[in-house]
């Protein structure tokens, strides 16, 4: 594993450790080059409660790598979060920065209903 990725892991295991003792519902992030992914996770970790990503056929029309994306994936999953009867988390970015298509999901959940 490069060191990169290390450095990322790390940082995302100081972030959860941290939601964990909170005790919150978390909005857990991932993102690869091509696609962005977002699930509620609940308070213990056991059960993902709602799942968006650009991996789904109606998110798939346009570019999936992309902050126009990243803002449609934002806005489903606090729309699903809501329907779960979520409507606050923690957001964890899984140790990546918080800008671009990260900050833009983020950004369209906030405004869509989620508090973080």
């Amino acid at each position: 594993m490069n060191e990169k990725k290390k450095a990322r892991l790390r940082r995302a295991s100081k972030t959860r450790v941290h939601i964990r003792e909170k005790g919150a519902v978390r909005l857990c992030v991932h993102r690869t080059p091509r696609h962005i992914y977002a699930q509620i996770i609940s308070a213990n970790g056991a059960t993902v409660l709602a799942t968006a990503s650009t991996v789904e056929a109606d998110l798939r029309t346009e570019g999936t790598g992309n902050v126009n994306a990243a803002t449609k994936v934002g806005q489903l999953i606090a729309e699903r979060a809501k329907a779960a009867g979520v409507t606050k988390v923690a957001f964890d970015r899984s140790g990546f920065k918080y800008h671009g298509r990260v900050k833009a999901l983020a950004d369209a959940a906030r405004e869509n209903g989620l508090e973080f």
